[in-house]
């Protein structure tokens, strides 16, 4: 049963093995992990953009091939116009990119992992974790 879903820079640091914690804490909750398809194509353009884009491909394939990797629909877009309006009324807006991965999780009822909780925690009613620490 899917609990978490990986913001881009936790997935980075997975593949990365660094810091240690992230990946120990990854291995911890196989199978109950995914990725919004909002941070595959993330992951796809850093490595698309990278010195090595057929190496780096090839990892962000291997990586996501061990998880599931959620498609975006109308209910993460119903959140994200939800989620956008609320923060921009408070002034407190995020990025795109976390908008869409924060609407995502909250849509499926997911906690997001991710170290940018300064972000995340804006957020209402989305259930937050920080496996860098």
């Amino acid at each position: 049963m899917l609990r978490y879903l990986l913001d881009t820079n936790i997935a980075i640091f997975v593949i990365r093995r660094r810091p240690p914690l992230a990946a120990a804490v990854f291995n911890q909750h196989a199978g109950r992990m995914a990725v919004s398809a909002i941070t595959l194509a993330e992951l796809m353009h850093g490595a698309e953009k990278s010195s090595r884009p057929a190496a780096n491909l090839a990892v962000v394939e291997d990586f996501c091939s061990r998880l599931e990797v959620l498609p975006y629909g109308p209910k993460a877009a119903q959140h994200y116009g939800q989620i956008r309006t609320a923060l921009e009324l408070a002034g407190t807006p995020i990025g795109v990119d976390d908008l869409h991965i924060a609407a995502h999780a909250r849509s499926e009822g997911l906690v997001i992992v991710t170290n940018h909780r300064r972000e995340f925690d804006r957020v209402p009613a989305l259930q937050v974790e920080d496996w860098s620490l």
